[in-house]
């Protein structure tokens, strides 16, 4: 509950701000340059991140996080309401957010197993982690946009600033036993290798964090010219990129509910590979689309596809991760997410100044759907690895009590 109220808040602040650079500059590149400057942390503090949820108590750094990011949107909301705000400060706090957020997406992963009381319930756990982001994202982009037009972005930040106050109380009032793994004393770094040759050794979970790296590398970073897209192509303001974020929110919303209904994590991987295609088929419908109404259309396929596949990759992560490396492996997945978008969205913002933002749209879909062949040419030896731990965890219920039935057969015939 208290994720959801701030979450509404998050996603107010994400449109003000995207908005506030564009208003600033007038620039594609420059809309780039500050979601790479954003972003970029993600990629290198990550690693470090995972250590830290193997160590440490998770839920009091989540604390701490939060309330550093309510410093940050309190320091933006002062900066704009007082007319004083610049680029370069948007940048800066941007870094600032960033490595907020490496922290935060890393441990919140992991602090996600020790809220479940049944292990059997994680994927749906994820998918109502998802249906709250997406349930947010639905209703902040259209909230932000209406309050641009009529007060400007600083409301937006100072409401996402108030809106912390919720998830840290909520933070607080949890009351979880952290089971803390044994552990010989080791450097930070060597930790950090531990987890690179664990997940580069393991083909499951090595695929699908390359997948999902092509995909936030080339596809999810698309939001990032939507401003353009809005303002230039169909010569709305920001209250129609408002809208669009919302129509690709209530999409991911849609593909929540589905991920919540499944009754198992079996099938997961064949469905990382139909939803980036499906992603990508729908930026290049996006980047071809003249039409206002068949554009908010597809973009409601759009937010269901990627958000299916990002919950997907990481209930499946999840799943087959050591508990002992589970922190380091979802710093990776951190990485692959969101380490990858700074880049996707610099290259977005000079390709778009370049030949323009719907030709770019179109290659990156295009590049989403290459990356869906692929994985489903690798999902016959990526089954084969997961399919021994599914057994494992009885996963795999009819394998499961086949096992054991013949284990009973065979203990009575002895005896």
């Amino acid at each position: 509950m208290g994720q959801g109220v701030s979450l509404v808040g998050t996603w107010m602040q994400h449109v003000a701000a995207i908005w506030l650079v564009y208003r600033l500059t007038d620039s594609a590149f420059m809309l780039g340059l500050a979601g790479f400057m954003g972003q970029i942390p993600t990629f290198v503090v990550s690693p470090f991140a995972g250590v830290l949820a193997d160590r440490y108590d998770r839920r009091r750094m989540l604390i701490v996080i939060q309330s550093l990011a309510m410093l940050q949107a309190a320091v933006l909301a002062f900066l704009v309401l007082s007319h004083q705000i610049q680029v370069w400060h948007i940048i800066v706090l941007n870094v600032f957010l960033g490595t907020i957020t490496a922290f935060d997406m890393t441990i919140r992963q992991a602090f996600t197993v020790e809220m479940l009381e049944d292990r059997e319930d994680l994927g749906n756990a994820i998918a109502l982690n998802s249906t709250m982001l997406n349930a947010a994202r639905l209703v902040g982009p259209a909230i932000a946009g209406l309050l641009i037009v009529s007060m400007g972005e600083g409301i937006c930040f100072l409401i996402n600033a108030i809106s912390y106050i919720a998830v840290i109380i909520c933070l607080f009032a949890m009351r979880i036993p952290r089971a803390r793994i044994a552990q010989a004393p080791r450097s930070v770094f060597q930790e950090i290798q531990e987890g690179f040759r664990y997940a580069a050794n393991f083909p499951p979970i090595k695929w699908i964090l390359l997948v999902l790296s092509l995909i936030s590398l080339m596809g999810v970073s698309f939001q990032i010219l939507l401003p353009i897209f809005a303002r230039d192509i169909f010569r709305g303001g920001a209250n129609t990129m408002g809208f669009f974020m919302t129509m690709a929110g209530l999409g991911a919303l849609c593909g929540a509910v589905f991920l919540a209904a499944r009754k198992s994590v079996r099938g997961l991987a064949g469905i990382i590979a139909w939803t980036a295609g499906l992603f990508g088929f729908t930026l290049m419908a996006f980047g071809c689309s003249k039409n206002y109404w068949i554009s908010m259309g597809i973009l409601l396929v759009s937010g269901f596809g990627m958000m299916v596949h990002m919950a997907s990759c990481n209930t499946i992560l999840q799943t087959i991760a050591e508990e002992d490396k589970r922190g380091r492996v979802m710093s990776f997945y951190t990485m692959a997410f969101m380490g990858m978008m700074p880049f996707g969205s610099l290259l977005a913002g000079s390709l778009a100044a370049w030949i323009g933002a719907p030709w770019t749209m179109f290659l990156a879909g295009l590049c989403c759907v290459a990356g869906a062949v692929f994985f489903a040419v690798k999902l016959p030896m990526i089954r084969e690895h997961i399919r021994p731990i599914y057994i494992e965890k009885g996963i795999i219920t009819e394998v499961a009590k086949g096992l054991h039935s013949a284990a009973t057969l065979e203990a009575v015939s002895q005896d």
